[in-house]
């Protein structure tokens, strides 16, 4: 290896100890301080991403002041919380826990993505419903029912009431026709069960109620704005039992949360069982005295 003079090892040594502080110190003049709060910085490059790329140079001042007042507000809050911790709040062990919770939540909930069955079938829920029927008491009267409410100008309003009061399939599928083009509002399913209360809100203010439901059973309203036609089929009373068609979405609910639990808890139970036949799990010898120490 040839000899090289001091100078020139000394001029090199300089020349890479410049590079490196003038490499830093642009590092620093390209980190743009926008706020300060009790020594911690918010800087521009925290903003990367959040300013869309087509906003205007208004839009993105905008933006960046409203974001700053934010981060000021939040900073000042939490300096001051962070004065009046209590003593005896154990503040790792609350994010411990909050972070096993929530990898356990996200674990759990890919693990009932993959292997709980979604489907629920008409025999489930039936022997659900019978096993579980008195729980869904009414709280307020249900029914079954047509309606439609129709603006006044809206053509052939005689033809509309005549295709009402008709039991022809091929009257009804007119019907049915005619209030996709002109009616405001409409229900023509049979089998959907109402709370009352849900369909007077339709109908003028007291045309039925609670209390009157059972004596208004068909209904043909006029005022300055609209024509009103209501049909009852069936009425359910208050404190009778729910039909199975009126609780299947919340029943359907219970049925997959109980299904849902169940897998969790087979699940948790395999992988106990299989880790303690293992090498990594021990459980140590303690007595009553160390552990009231």
């Amino acid at each position: 290896m040839p000899n090289i003079p001091k100078v020139w090892i000394f001029l090199i040594s300089l020349f890479l100890v410049t590079c490196a502080v003038f490499e830093e110190e642009t590092a620093v003049e390209e980190e743009v301080p926008l706020a300060e709060a009790h020594n911690q910085r918010l800087y521009l490059s925290e903003l990367d991403g959040m300013i869309p790329a087509d906003a205007s140079t208004a839009d993105s001042i905008t933006f960046i002041k409203l974001y700053v007042e934010r981060w000021i507000r939040k900073s000042l809050l939490m300096h001051e919380a962070e004065k009046n911790i209590p003593k005896d709040l154990n503040i790792d062990k609350l994010v411990r826990d909050y972070r096993s919770s929530l990898i356990r939540y996200n674990y759990e909930q890919q693990l009932v993505k993959e292997k709980m069955d979604s489907v629920i079938t008409k025999q489930e829920l039936s022997e659900f419903y019978e096993k579980n029927r008195e729980q869904y008491q009414l709280e307020t009267p249900i029914i079954r029912c047509n309606f439609i409410k129709v603006p006044q100008s809206a053509p052939d309003l005689k033809k509309l009431k005549n295709l009402w009061q008709s039991d022809s399939i091929a009257d009804r599928d007119t019907l049915l026709a005619y209030c996709n083009i002109f009616a405001e509002e409409f229900l023509l399913t049979d089998s959907i069960w109402y709370k009352v209360e849900d369909i007077a809100t339709r109908l003028p203010a007291g045309t039925i109620s609670s209390e009157n439901i059972s004596n208004r059973k068909e209904i043909s309203l006029d005022d300055n704005d609209y024509l009103y036609l209501f049909k009852i089929f069936e009425i359910i009373n208050r404190k009778e039992i729910a039909p199975l068609a009126f609780i299947e979405d919340q029943a359907s609910k219970v049925i997959l949360h109980r299904r849902k639990i169940k897998l969790l808890e087979e699940h948790n139970e395999e992988l106990y069982n299989l880790e303690m036949e293992g090498e990594t799990v021990k459980v140590f010898p303690f007595s009553l005295k160390s552990a009231k120490q």
